[in-house]
């Protein structure tokens, strides 16, 4: 799977896409260019289809029964969802972060090792996982002790780790779901300053229910909301989509006024 490197384009995008589970209709419309190495932060309620649009973007709904797409989702020139993508690749070029920290139950190293060695890294092993890790701003920290079990590390540590873990694949775009929500403020403030790091070489994503966090991080910010369903559901929808600033101190739209301010959310 080979990309166009043209930073003038952007890394994803969108055309009238609808996302269903089975026959529910869960996400509608989304029309959405996502810039390169930038971040950006989706925003809105509980409900309002931010952390389904990002999981489409690396293909991870696919293990979801039902899950199926109308609409287009563009990865630089390539239709994600041709079916001569292989999903394995897109996930190799297209990272995740999860909202919980999930080392593997393995040694530091082996934590940083694992992708490269599926993918056959040729080269210093040894100097790929210092790499990894002092991009992740672990190094200091871990470097005496990298046989010891990942897990044994704190939870903005083990966080960390895993961001070490999702870089050393060598992706073009890392997404986050949530990456702060399970952290303690400090632990917080360390993985802003690496995602501000981080997009010096990767395009970002990140789902984030705290918009002073948005407002730290984010380049481009897309608000979403929800409306109810016939059927007494949630349907999300995209609001709008500008450079951070504009959507948190002049949004185009009342809801994202509404939101933005604390009125609802």
């Amino acid at each position: 799977m080979t990309s166009n490197g043209n930073a003038e384009k952007p890394v994803f995008r969108t055309e009238k896409l609808d996302i269903y589970y089975g026959k529910f209709l869960a996400v509608e419309q989304v029309v959405l260019e996502v810039p390169q190495k930038q971040v950006t932060a989706f925003i809105g309620p509980s409900g309002c289809g931010k952390s389904t649009l990002l999981r489409c973007f690396n293909r991870l709904n696919d293990l979801i029964d039902g899950f199926h797409i109308d609409g287009k989702i563009y990865y630089h020139d390539i239709d994600l969802y041709d079916s001569s993508v292989d999903a394995v690749q897109v996930r190799r070029r297209i990272g995740m972060v999860f909202q919980r920290p999930n080392p593997f139950p393995k040694s530091i190293y082996d934590n940083i090792a694992y992708g490269p060695r599926i993918v056959g890294h040729e080269g210093s092993m040894d100097d790929l996982v210092e790499d990894s890790l002092r991009r992740a701003a672990l190094w200091d920290e871990v470097k005496d002790k990298l046989q010891e079990n990942g897990l044994s590390l704190s939870g903005g540590q083990q966080q960390r780790l895993c961001i070490a873990r999702t870089i050393a694949v060598k992706p073009d775009v890392v997404l986050m779901d949530e990456p702060c929500s399970a952290l303690d403020p400090i632990s917080t403030l360390k993985v802003e300053e690496l995602i501000h790091e981080l997009k010096q070489d990767y395009s970002i994503i990140i789902v984030t229910h705290n918009m002073q966090q948005a407002t730290r991080v984010a380049d481009m910010t897309a608000f979403f909301n929800a409306r109810a369903t016939e059927t007494g559901g949630k349907r999300g929808y995209l609001v709008e989509f500008n450079r951070t600033r504009e959507i948190f101190e002049n949004p185009q739209e009342q809801s994202t006024q509404d939101y933005v301010s604390g009125r609802f959310g």
